[in-house]
């Protein structure tokens, strides 16, 4: 893989208050890039951070912190060291619970969330700090976020910026981060996403699943019964039938990614040839909705019909 999503901030307003909105572009070259690209204030930096123990100033901190994250290289070591602080943060998200079901949560709320979510998103991203995220159990906290199926605006953008937690974490082809996420719900939560989130949401919850299965760990869990495996192809198959009818060139390039992975195992190689293969992908018309200068995924698809054609007659079942 090329690279990784970046997740960016944009707040506009609106008569109920404040939207974040995280959204995802098309540089693929990181998620969280950490290279400083103006001088800061270090004294301002501690201040903020010292401010999130404060419930009164909490908010206002996080926002300033959330935008001057690109600029700190080491804001990550120094919020997991700073006493209290990851406390305020899981704080500041727990605090949310009741209010997910039944929904209330305003958007005020999801902002100041996201915020607090978008420093975890850093921390998870540093190589000093990510194993400490996943020994302290910290992305199960966001589980309940990746359950909720509102599709109100501000509940979209708590989903999509939780994923970009979760998208950091699996950036680094970390395989301790993976076996985590494969002790966790987190496949079924990324099943129902790719399935009925919106655009973004599905496109980041694809990009995750494929780094789950570019992991030999992740592919053999995937395949090891033939319920997981159709499962994930279930909804690999209702993706490819929505493409066809609204087509998203990024979100196209993940699931081709994910197909053509599940053919580096035999036995779902051969479920897929039998009957579980898209039409579209097997007699390439899938082509036309690749964009002209989208080499990378025109070259998995040859490969995907390759490997398929490829495939022995010799029986791999489940």
């Amino acid at each position: 893989l090329g690279g990784v999503f970046r997740i960016k901030a944009v707040v506009s307003t609106q008569s109920t208050g404040y939207f974040q909105h995280y959204y995802i572009t098309n540089n693929l070259s990181s998620l969280m890039s950490g290279s400083p690209k103006a001088s800061v204030d270090r004294e301002q930096i501690y201040q903020w951070v010292q401010n999130l123990l404060n419930p009164e100033t909490r908010e206002q901190s996080l926002a300033e912190l959330s935008k001057k994250r690109e600029l700190v290289p080491d804001l990550a070591p120094l919020l997991w060291h700073s006493f209290g602080t990851i406390t305020a943060l899981l704080q500041e998200i727990i605090a949310i619970y009741p209010l997910i079901s039944p929904p209330q949560l305003t958007a005020q709320q999801s902002n100041s969330v996201c915020n607090a979510l978008a420093l975890l998103q850093c921390v998870a991203s540093h190589q000093e700090t990510r194993s400490y995220f996943l020994m302290a159990n910290i992305p199960l906290f966001l589980y309940p976020f990746l359950h909720t199926t509102s599709k109100l605006r501000q509940f979209e953008y708590l989903r999509l910026t939780s994923l970009g937690v979760v998208g950091a974490l699996v950036k680094p082809d970390d395989k301790e981060v993976i076996q985590f996420l494969l002790n966790t719900e987190i496949i079924p939560l990324l099943l129902r996403i790719m399935e009925h989130g919106s655009e973004l949401s599905k496109t980041v919850a694809t990009f995750i699943l494929q780094k789950i299965l570019l992991d030999d760990h992740g592919l053999a869990y995937i395949c090891y019964t033939y319920e997981r495996f159709k499962s994930v192809t279930s909804v690999l198959q209702s993706m490819v039938d929505s493409l066809v009818r609204e087509p998203s060139g990024r979100l196209l390039k993940h699931v081709v990614r994910c197909y053509l992975r599940l053919t580096d195992n035999p036995r779902a190689k051969e479920a897929l040839n039998r009957t579980l293969m898209p039409e579209q992908l097997k007699d390439g018309s899938i082509n036309k909705m690749i964009k002209q200068d989208d080499n990378s995924t025109k070259r998995w698809v040859q490969m995907l019909q390759r490997n398929l054609s490829n495939s022995k007659n010799t029986p791999q079942q489940f």
